[in-house]
C-alpha cells in the first residue's frame, strides 16, 4: 500500500520530503508534483523502478525517459551542450520544458534512447520537486503520470493513490498542478525541433 504524503505546495514539510527520499533510496517508485502535472519518479540507478514505470504506462523501448534535475549545473553533467544550445536551455530553465539532447558519458545508459543515444532532461520550478531534488542531491528518472486508459494526466492525489496504491511506494499530494505536460524541444541535431507543445511557450524556439 502506497504512503500518502500531504505536502504543502509552497513550503513542503521537511519530514514529508525526508520520507520520500528514504523510500526512493530504498528502491521505491513515487508519484510527485511538478510545474506541469504529476509524474512517476525513481532514482536513475533503479532498473526495477524504470521497468515498473514502463509497465504502469505501457511504454515501449523507444520512449524517452527524463532526468529531472535540480538546476542547470546538474543537468549539464548528463548531456552535451554546444554554446548556442546552452544559452537557449539556460534562458528557459527552470520551467515547463523537456530538452532532448545528446547524452554525456555520465548519463545512465538505461535512460538513453536505444538508437539515438539521447536523453530527455528538465529543470522544474515546483517547490516540492525542488525540495526533493535538493535533499536527494541527484536527479530523478521520471515520466509524466499519464495512464494508458486516460486522455489527460491525473490531478487529484486521492485518485492517484486509489489507482496506483499497490504499484508505487508513495504519493506526494500538493494539490492540483495541472494537466498540461512539458513542451518537448529536441536539440539533438543542434537546431530546435518542437516535438510536443505543452506548458512552456514553444514560440521562443520557433
Amino acid at each position: 500500500m502506497a504512503k500518502y504524503l500531504d505536502v504543502h505546495p509552497e513550503n513542503p514539510q521537511p519530514r514529508a520530503i525526508a520520507e520520500a527520499v528514504r523510500l526512493l533510496r530504498d528502491g521505491g517508485l513515487i508519484v510527485y508534483p511538478t510545474d506541469s502535472c504529476y509524474a512517476l519518479g525513481c532514482l536513475p540507478g533503479n532498473s526495477e523502478g524504470l521497468e515498473r514505470i514502463r509497465t504502469i504506462r505501457q511504454l515501449d523501448s523507444r520512449h524517452h525517459f527524463t532526468l529531472v534535475c535540480r538546476d542547470l549545473a546538474q543537468l549539464g553533467q548528463f548531456v552535451r551542450l554546444e554554446n548556442a544550445v546552452f544559452r537557449a536551455v539556460r534562458a528557459a530553465t527552470p520551467g515547463g520544458y523537456t530538452f532532448i539532447l545528446p547524452a554525456s558519458k555520465e548519463a545512465p545508459r538505461r535512460v538513453l534512447h536505444p538508437k539515438r543515444r539521447t536523453v530527455g532532461v528538465r529543470v522544474p520550478e515546483h517547490p516540492v520537486v525542488q525540495a526533493l531534488l535538493a535533499a536527494l542531491d541527484e536527479p530523478l528518472l521520471s515520466s509524466t503520470l499519464l495512464l494508458p486508459d486516460q486522455d489527460e494526466p491525473l490531478t487529484q492525489g486521492w485518485e492517484i493513490k486509489e489507482r496506483l496504491d499497490h504499484v508505487v511506494e508513495a504519493v506526494l499530494d500538493s494539490g492540483d498542478c495541472g494537466t498540461v505536460p512539458t513542451t518537448v524541444v529536441d536539440f539533438s541535431e543542434g537546431e530546435p525541433e518542437i516535438v510536443r507543445r505543452g506548458a512552456g511557450d514553444p514560440d521562443r524556439f520557433a
